[in-house]
C-alpha cells in the first residue's frame, strides 16, 4: 500500500465552518456580501487589535494579491512609478506592481530574518532619488511568519516619507515587540489561501487605518459602482470581494487560530530537537525574543560540505517517501519575468535559496507523521 501523502501545509478545519456555511445557504446569502463577511471582518479586526479606540479597519477580499493591488491603487501608484519590493518572496508580492504599470525595485534579504534588509533598503532609496525617481511605496514581507525588522525598516521609510505596505500574508498570529503583524503598515495585507495558517479556501484582507479608506477599498473591489439606481461607473473597478460562503469558512477558522499558531510552533520545536545534534543543519529561528513567529513554515539550511547532502537531494528523497517539502521562495530578481529590473543587495537571498528547504509544517500533522518525517530525514542524511 502506498504511504499517505504528508503535505507541506494543508488546510485544517476547526469544526464550526459548516455551521456558518449552512446558515449562509439557509438565508440565501450566496453573494460577495452578507453577514458572514461583516462578522469575519470584525473578527479579524478584534484579533489584530482589540483596543476599542483602534483605527484599524479590515476589508475582506478574494485574495491577498487583490489586497496588495488595491493598496497600490489607494497609494496612487501609477504607470512609470517605482515601488520597492522584497526580493525573497512569493511572486504575488511583486505582480501587482506590474498590474499598475509601475517598476519593481528589488531589495536583498538580511540573514537574521530572511526579510528586507534595512541597509540595502536605504541604499536603494538613495540610489533611486539620485536618478530622480523617489519610490512611491515599499512592500515588506513577513516571510514564513517571521516578522521583518519592523523598527529599522519603518524608520527608513519615515526618514524618506515613503509609505509601507506590510505583506503579512504568511504572518497572521506573529508579533513584533508584542504587537500583531498586520498592524504596522500604512496598508497591511493578509492571505487566507488554502495553505495558510487559517483558510477561507481562497481569500485575503486589506487592513487600513481608517473607515473612509476601507470604504474606498470596498468600492474599488466591488466594480466601482457609483451610488445610482442604474449601473454607473466613474472609475475602473475590480471583482475583488470575498464571498459570504468563504467568509463563513473564515469565521470557523478564526475560532481556532491560536491553536493553529501553537501547533505550527510545536512543529518548529520538533525540528529544533530533531536537528539539535546534527552538524550541518540549521533551523531558521527568531533573532531574539522581540520576534514571535507563527512558524507558518519551518525552514532549515543545509551545509552540503558538512552533510554530504544538499537541499535538493533531501527534497527528492522526501518526495520518494511521499513527503512534500519545498525550496525557499526563489528571489524575484532571479526570476525570468523580473530579471531585468533593478536589484540592490549582495547575494544573501540567493545563498539562502540555494541552501534552504521548507519542511512539512501543518497544524494537522500527527505523531505518526512526525515519526515518518524523522525517519526519512535521518535515512537520507545517513546516506
Amino acid at each position: 500500500m502506498d504511504k499517505e501523502k504528508i503535505w507541506l501545509s494543508s488546510p485544517h478545519m476547526g469544526g464550526n465552518e459548516q455551521t456558518y456555511i449552512n446558515k449562509a445557504f439557509a438565508e440565501n446569502w450566496i453573494a460577495p456580501l452578507g453577514p458572514n463577511v461583516t462578522q469575519f471582518e470584525k473578527s479579524i479586526k478584534s484579533y489584530l487589535d482589540n483596543d476599542p479606540q483602534s483605527k484599524i479597519e479590515v476589508a475582506a477580499l478574494s485574495s491577498g494579491t487583490a489586497a496588495l493591488h488595491l493598496a497600490l491603487i489607494l497609494l496612487g501608484v501609477k504607470s512609470g512609478d517605482e515601488v520597492i519590493c522584497q526580493s525573497m518572496t512569493f511572486a504575488a508580492s511583486a505582480n501587482p506592481i506590474i498590474y499598475q504599470g509601475a517598476v519593481p525595485i528589488f531589495i536583498d534579504s538580511e540573514p537574521e530574518t530572511l526579510n528586507i534588509c534595512p541597509e540595502q533598503l536605504e541604499r536603494a532609496i538613495k540610489g533611486r532619488i539620485s536618478k530622480g525617481k523617489k519610490p512611491k511605496a515599499i512592500i515588506a514581507v513577513h516571510l514564513y511568519g517571521m516578522p521583518y525588522n519592523v523598527e529599522a525598516v519603518h524608520n527608513v521609510a519615515r526618514q524618506y516619507d515613503i509609505p509601507v505596505i506590510e505583506d503579512s500574508a504568511e504572518a497572521l498570529g506573529s508579533t513584533y515587540k508584542n504587537r500583531k503583524c498586520g498592524t504596522f503598515g500604512d496598508f497591511s495585507i493578509l492571505s487566507f489561501n488554502g495553505n495558510k495558517i487559517i483558510t477561507t479556501s481562497g481569500g485575503g484582507a486589506l487592513v487600513t487605518k481608517s473607515a473612509e479608506v476601507k470604504k474606498k477599498a470596498i468600492f474599488l473591489g466591488s466594480q466601482a459602482r457609483d451610488d445610482a439606481p442604474h449601473y454607473q461607473h466613474s472609475e475602473v473597478g475590480y471583482n475583488y470581494r470575498l464571498s459570504n460562503i468563504c467568509a463563513g469558512i473564515g469565521l470557523g477558522q478564526m475560532e481556532v487560530l491560536d491553536k493553529r499558531v501553537q501547533a505550527r510552533r510545536d512543529m518548529f520545536h520538533f525540528y529544533v530537537n530533531l536537528f539539535d545534534k546534527i552538524d550541518g543543519v540549521t533551523v531558521f529561528h527568531a533573532p531574539d525574543d522581540q520576534y514571535f513567529s507563527n512558524h507558518w513554515l519551518s525552514v532549515i539550511e543545509l551545509n552540503e560540505k558538512k552533510l554530504g547532502v544538499n537541499k535538493e537531494e533531501l527534497r527528492e528523497y522526501l518526495l520518494k517517501e511521499n513527503i512534500e517539502s519545498r525550496p525557499l521562495w526563489k528571489p524575484m530578481h532571479m526570476q525570468p519575468v523580473f530579471k531585468d529590473y533593478p536589484f540592490y543587495g549582495t547575494q544573501v537571498a540567493e545563498k539562502k535559496f540555494n541552501s534552504g528547504l521548507c519542511l512539512p509544517s501543518g497544524s494537522n500533522l500527527t505523531d505518526s507523521d512526525r515519526s515518518r518525517i524523522e525517519q526519512a530525514i535521518m535515512n537520507c542524511l545517513k546516506k
